[in-house]
């Protein structure tokens, strides 16, 4: 008799709040991804992913697993306590846990830690046959992508333009202070073979998809075969860069005749001190406008990752930003408080300095609040400043100065800048 698997991609509801009017929100993949190993034979998998669908606290349940991240340790422990309260075992995956096993240990029945491609699948087999003898589950060695199946996405729900992400890499070469990568994956950067990926993309039935790598250009020789084979499918893309990489005009190239519409580039800063004080070393402030404008003349977008509050910031970082910004015509923001993520250099710094200001893992979403104690300013200060930068950033004074000297992708880029705007509109006072 098969069992009852639900699969849980969780988003408090304070997150929630802060993404769910954007319009390029594209689905989690890690969950629809492991539940491509799971043996339909002895399992039948509800996945459910709380940025559009409901909790199912009414329905019964044999196995509930949960991928958790640090802003979601609290919210997923309850709903832990209240599955296990129903009769269902709850097994917990994903980065919170493999950095702070102990503590999640206290609130579920198993836990997986690290990268799952052997140890998820194992887990599986003997909790089916009643087998389990140990509570918590850790790969050995390293796993490579080869032969990795396609995720599930006909369990995605709705989501008819943002169920496509593929992975063609893991890990990222670099060593930034304030990433847990490092201590979430093994150390190694690998890549998933070009064929298995293109059969992937090309069972997408949606003409739009995001690689969803840490780095897409880890590996430029590798980057630059795979986009020889995007060319002839006919879809656009977007993927995570450094901007450092994009001063190679063939990759480039090949990145616009595969189909890339955007880059989201790490530039966190405009400083090169605080760049140097996180170990950013690879960003070169001096090389932005001639990289971005080369990104520009290719006719793809960039979508800028801004980071504000490292030691080096004062109050006048917002307005320097978002200037510095408007002169680069760059196209899109995802902006963040900067966040010191448990076991991340960061963190241990702020831990040993008695600059963290709650142990409330909510707190560490980057997005709504303030973990520590800022340096050049109170965290009031600013928590305001990174909210006012995000409603002058999507001002249509800040849009049309941008657009203006992108020139690339209008409709696409307008569209966004929307979505984002109406996303700010009544959070900020």
């Amino acid at each position: 008799m098969k069992k009852k698997l639900l699969m849980i991609t969780p988003e408090n509801q304070e997150i929630n709040r802060f993404r769910k009017r954007q319009f390029n929100n594209f689905v989690q993949i890690t969950m629809p991804y492991l539940a491509a190993f799971v043996d339909q034979e002895k399992y039948l998998v509800t996945l459910v992913d709380e940025y559009n669908q409901k909790i199912p606290f009414d329905r019964h349940f044999d196995l509930v697993a949960i991928t958790v991240n640090t802003s979601n340790a609290a919210h997923c422990y309850r709903m832990s306590e209240k599955f296990r309260e129903m009769g269902a075992k709850v097994v917990f995956g994903g980065p919170h846990v493999t950095l702070l096993p102990d503590e999640a240990m206290e609130h579920c029945d198993y836990l997986i830690v690290g990268e799952a491609e052997q140890t998820w699948p194992q887990f599986l087999s003997e909790f089916y046959n009643g087998e389990c003898e140990k509570k918590l589950y850790q790969m050995g060695e390293i796993p490579f992508l080869a032969g990795i199946p396609i995720p599930r996405r006909d369990l995605i729900h709705k989501r008819f333009f943002t169920k496509g992400a593929v992975i063609s890499s893991r890990g990222c070469p670099y060593h930034c202070a304030y990433c847990n990568l490092k201590q979430i994956y093994y150390d190694s950067f690998r890549t998933r073979p070009i064929a298995e990926v293109i059969e992937d993309i090309r069972q997408m039935k949606s003409k739009y998809f995001v690689f969803w790598d840490d780095n897409f250009f880890g590996d430029i020789r590798y980057a630059k075969a795979l986009m020889k084979e995007l060319k002839g499918l006919n879809k656009r893309w977007a993927a995570q860069v450094t901007l450092e990489r994009c001063r190679d005009q063939e990759l480039l190239q090949l990145a616009k005749e595969s189909g890339c519409i955007y880059f989201f580039v790490g530039i966190e800063s405009f400083s090169e001190e605080s760049l140097q004080s996180v170990n950013k070393r690879i960003n070169n402030v001096a090389k932005y406008e001639q990289l971005i404008g080369d990104i520009h003349r290719h006719g793809i977008s960039v979508q800028a990752g801004i980071i504000f509050g490292f030691d080096t910031d004062n109050r006048d970082v917002f307005k320097k930003t978002l200037d510095a910004c408007n002169h680069l015509g760059i196209d899109g923001v995802t902006v963040s408080i900067l966040t010191p993520l448990p076991k991340t250099p960061v963190y241990e710094q702020y831990k040993r300095e008695g600059r963290l200001l709650t142990d409330d893992w909510s707190a560490y979403n980057g997005k709504t609040r303030v973990a520590y104690q800022p340096k050049q300013m109170t965290a009031e200060e600013l928590f305001e400043g990174y909210m006012w930068f995000r409603k002058e950033f999507y001002s249509w004074k800040s849009i049309c100065k941008r657009m203006k000297v992108s020139r690339v992708n209008l409709l696409h880029n307008l569209l966004v800048n929307l979505g984002y705007k109406i996303s700010i509109k009544g959070t900020y006072k």
